[in-house]
């Protein structure tokens, strides 16, 4: 506890932000949870915050996060209004399981919208290595502990019928993992996030890599025991040197918002990121992905009454709070 509120105290101080507890009236700006400085939701969540602090009139902040679990924490102890979330990882917040079982979960949040397909990337930079059965034996990055790449790398490798005993497993972020890959000190790492990656676009041009594919009777195993993915294929050229198609599986990238923000402010939100869809693509590549479709999408969690209200009046009715069972006292 002491840590958290050490952290939180440090989070004001270095920002100046003034927050207020329970409502949003008077906040001076909004926290917005990205991810690391390498990966897709960083980049992404900068051109977001822009467009909210225009067209919302709210000042928005995007920050340097180690992203989908801390995002949601962070919204729980009420440092952060904003975050990106894998839609997996949220899933395990929302009931408390796998990443939350020990920290026990949170209804804290609420959906905004899922954004884009976050994909699951296997990439190497040994020619020995071309499948997920060669990775026996190997050094092979799995994300940051308890992290959602984390969990998607041990859902492919069990699909595959591969244990942590099989391989030699290390604990590393994106950019880590592009330096250990680049330095030797690894043999393949997972990483999860929209293609192109900058991570991996960097590795590709300066060392060369390639990526392995998740198909096949893999792929099957994987959506029968995990239904919250789907399949998805990384283009030809996606990557510097990348001449054929990819093809893989992807979790959706979900914006989430505090519970307690208001209606009218996550109306707003919602209309700065749909309405502008259009100028948005133009500064992101994953702009191009923006979709009601897409953003309505998510069923294990609710939506925020706010997003709701514009989903509604664009013929979209999606799930909120009285499609849930919530916890004593929220």
């Amino acid at each position: 506890m002491m840590k958290k509120f050490k952290a939180g105290l440090a989070l004001l101080l270095a920002t100046g932000a003034v927050f207020m507890t329970g409502c949003t009236q008077g906040r001076e700006r909004f926290m917005f949870g990205t991810g690391g400085t390498a990966g897709t939701y960083y980049s992404y969540g900068g051109v977001l915050a822009q467009y909210m602090k225009n067209y919302a009139g709210i000042k928005v902040t995007a920050v340097s996060t180690g992203a989908s679990k801390v995002n949601l924490q962070s919204i729980q102890d009420g440092d952060f209004q904003l975050g990106f979330t894998q839609s997996d990882v949220m899933t395990y917040a929302w009931e408390g399981t796998r990443s939350f079982e020990t920290d026990g979960g949170t209804q804290d949040f609420r959906v905004l919208g899922s954004l884009y397909p976050e994909t699951v990337q296997l990439m190497t930079m040994n020619d020995d290595i071309q499948s997920v059965d060669d990775l026996k034996g190997k050094r092979v990055s799995i994300g940051e502990g308890g992290s959602g790449v984390y969990f998607n790398a041990m859902d492919v490798l069990n699909a595959a019928g591969i244990t942590m005993d099989d391989i030699k497993p290390q604990y590393q972020s994106f950019e880590d993992s592009k330096e250990a890959l680049k330095d030797g000190k690894i043999d393949a790492a997972f990483i999860v996030a929209a293609a192109p990656t900058t991570a991996i676009t960097e590795l590709a041009t300066t060392n060369g890599m390639h990526l392995i594919n998740i198909d096949g009777e893999l792929c099957e195993n994987l959506l029968e025991q995990c239904p919250y993915y789907q399949v998805q294929e990384i283009p030809a050229n996606t990557y510097p040197k990348q001449k054929e198609v990819v093809r893989t599986v992807a979790v959706k990238a979900t914006l989430v918002v505090s519970k307690d923000v208001s209606e009218e402010d996550v109306y707003k939100l919602t209309a700065a990121i749909f309405d502008h869809k259009d100028a948005i693509k133009k500064e992101n590549a994953q702009g191009e992905k923006l979709s009601l479709e897409t953003a309505t999408s998510v069923t294990t969690a609710p939506y925020h009454s706010g997003a709701a209200k514009y989903y509604k009046e664009h013929g979209i009715e999606v799930k909120t709070d009285k499609d849930f069972d919530l916890k004593k006292g929220d």
